[in-house]
C-alpha cells in the first residue's frame, strides 16, 4: 500500500468539536484552505493509497520518520508566494531539503495587486526560489494556480511549471454543475456573501456589505479566518482583526445580532449549507468556490492577483473589487446574478480535469476518479460521520450555552494542571524547583482571565448583570 503524506490541517474523516477545532486551529487560520486539502485527500485516495494529514506542521526533525514511512509528500497551497508567509515557506523548504521521497506542490501561487504587477515579491524571491527548487528536485513539475505565478516563476528560470488551477474545483471530478435556479434575484432570494478583514478594512468591501445588507433580509455573511470563528463563538476580540468592527462577524456589527453570519470548521457542511442559497458573492475565492461545489451561482470580487487568477483560469464569473467599490450598482447582487455565464466555466471544466490529472500522472500519483471508485467510498464514509454545525453568532443567553463552554473551559483549565505538573516534576529534578512554583500561579491566572474574557457579554447577561 502507497502511503501518501499530505499538507493539510486535518483529516476530513477527524470530526472535531468546535470549541477544541478553535484551539487546535485545524482551518490553519482560515477555513478555506481545508477546501482543497480535503478535495486532494478524496482525489488521492485510491484502493492501493492511503492518504494521512500531517496537520500543517514543518519540523525538519520529522524528515527522518516521513522519509521511513511515506511514498510521497503532497502539498496543496494557496497564495504562498507572499511576504507574509515567507518564514512558513521557509520552514517547508528546511523540511523538503531533507526528504528523499517525491514531493509534490498542487496550485500554488504567488500574491500581489489586480495589475499583476511582481515588484512587491521581489524581497522574497530568493525564497522562493529556494523552494522551488528543493520541490524541483524531487518531483517533474510544479503546480501553480494560474498565469501568473506561472509566468512570475518563468522569469526566474524554472521551466518545469504547469497551471492546474486548484483541487478544491476537482473535489467531484470532471463533473461540476452549476444553475441559476431563479429567473432573477428578489428581496426574498437567500444570498451568500464573503469577504476577508483586508478586503472590508482597506478595499471598500465593508460599502457592499452595508447596501446588500439594507436590501436583502435574507443575507447571510460567511466568514473564514480563525478570529471570525472566535468571535463568533466566544466573542473573543483579543485578536488584531477584532478591530475591524465593519466585519459582519464582530459582536458589534448588526448582521452578528441578527444571527447572519457563520463560520465553518468542515467543508461538507459548508457546502451543504450553500445549496438552499440562490447566489454567492464576495472577495473570497473559496467562498465562493464552496458555493459553486453546491451548484449555487457566484461571482467573485478580485481584490488581488490570487483570486484574479484563479477565476480567469476556471473562468468563473468575476468583476475587479476596486471597479465594483466604485459603482455600487454594479456589484447589487441581482445584477451581478444576471450577468453570470457560467458556460465557460462548466463547458471547460473536463479540459482542466484532464490537465490536473495529467499533472498528477506526470508526478507520479494516481487519482480516484481514474484509478479508483470515483470517490464513492469517501463520499459514503463522510455522510456517514455527523460534523459540527457552522458557527453562529452568541447571542444566547441561556444556561445550556453557558454550561457548554464553560465544560469545555473546565476540562482545558484540568488538562493543563495536569501538564504543569508533570513540568513541575521534571524541573524539580533539575534542581528548578521553586521557579516552576513561581511561575504556576501566573499561567493558570492568565487561562482564567482568557476564560473571563473569551465569554463576555453572554454570561453576564445571563447573570442578570447587565451588560
Amino acid at each position: 500500500m502507497k502511503r501518501i503524506l499530505l499538507r493539510s490541517g486535518k483529516s476530513p474523516y477527524d470530526v472535531v468539536g468546535v470549541e477544541e477545532a478553535l484551539h487546535r486551529d485545524v482551518i490553519a487560520t482560515n477555513s478555506g484552505n481545508l477546501i482543497f486539502s480535503d478535495a486532494a485527500h478524496k482525489i488521492l485516495e485510491t484502493p492501493g493509497t492511503e492518504v494521512v494529514s500531517n496537520g500543517i506542521p514543518s519540523d525538519v526533525s520529522a524528515a527522518g520518520r516521513i522519509n521511513e514511512q511515506y511514498d510521497a509528500f503532497v502539498i496543496p497551497l494557496a497564495n504562498a508566494f507572499r511576504p507574509s508567509f515567507e518564514s512558513s515557506l521557509k520552514r517547508m523548504t528546511r523540511l523538503i531539503s531533507k526528504l528523499k521521497i517525491p514531493v509534490v506542490v498542487l496550485g500554488v501561487g504567488a500574491q500581489t495587486g489586480v495589475g499583476y504587477n511582481a515588484d512587491r515579491l521581489k524581497r522574497i524571491e530568493p525564497t522562493v526560489r529556494e523552494f522551488c527548487a528543493a520541490v524541483l528536485e524531487r518531483s517533474a513539475s510544479i503546480g501553480v494556480r494560474g498565469e501568473f505565478t506561472e509566468q512570475y516563476l518563468r522569469d526566474m528560470g524554472f521551466k518545469d511549471v504547469e497551471t492546474i488551477g486548484c483541487p478544491s474545483l476537482f473535489m467531484y471530478g470532471d463533473r461540476l454543475r452549476v444553475e441559476k435556479k431563479a429567473l432573477e434575484l428578489t428581496p426574498d432570494s437567500r444570498i451568500a456573501i464573503n469577504g476577508s478583514h483586508s478586503a472590508v478594512r482597506a478595499q471598500g468591501l465593508d460599502r457592499i456589505i452595508t447596501r446588500t445588507h439594507e436590501r436583502y433580509p435574507h443575507l447571510r455573511f460567511v466568514g473564514q479566518n480563525l478570529s471570525d470563528a472566535r468571535q463568533l463563538h466566544w466573542r473573543d476580540l483579543s485578536d488584531p482583526n477584532a478591530a475591524v468592527t465593519a466585519m459582519p462577524t464582530h459582536p458589534d456589527h448588526p448582521m452578528f445580532r441578527e444571527d447572519k453570519a457563520r463560520v465553518y470548521v468542515d467543508p461538507i457542511t459548508w457546502i451543504d449549507d450553500l445549496r438552499s442559497f440562490d447566489f454567492s458573492f464576495g472577495s473570497r475565492i473559496h467562498g465562493n468556490i464552496a458555493a459553486l461545489l453546491a451548484g449555487t451561482p457566484a461571482t467573485v470580487l478580485c481584490g488581488d492577483s490570487r483570486t484574479l487568477e484563479l477565476c480567469r483560469y476556471f473562468e468563473i464569473p468575476h468583476q475587479r473589487l476596486d471597479r465594483a467599490v466604485k459603482d455600487l450598482d454594479a456589484a447589487d447582487p441581482a445584477k451581478l446574478y444576471a450577468e453570470a455565464d457560467f458556460g465557460g466555466l462548466v463547458g471547460g471544466h473536463r479540459e482542466r480535469f484532464e490537465r490536473f490529472t495529467g499533472f498528477l500522472d506526470r508526478n507520479g500519483l494516481q487519482n480516484t476518479f481514474t484509478h479508483g471508485d470515483g470517490g464513492a467510498a469517501f463520499d459514503e464514509r463522510m455522510r456517514a460521520l455527523t460534523f459540527p454545525a457552522g458557527i453562529r453568532p452568541w447571542n444566547d443567553a441561556d444556561f445550556a450555552s453557558l454550561t457548554a463552554r464553560f465544560g469545555w473551559l473546565h476540562s482545558r483549565i484540568e488538562a493543563l494542571s495536569v501538564d504543569n505538573a508533570k513540568l513541575q516534576k521534571e524541573l524539580a529534578r533539575s534542581g528548578t524547583r521553586a521557579k516552576v512554583v513561581a511561575a504556576q500561579p501566573l499561567r493558570s491566572a492568565s487561562v482564567y482571565r482568557r476564560a473571563r474574557r473569551a465569554v463576555g457579554r453572554p454570561i453576564r447577561r445571563a447573570l442578570g448583570t447587565g451588560q
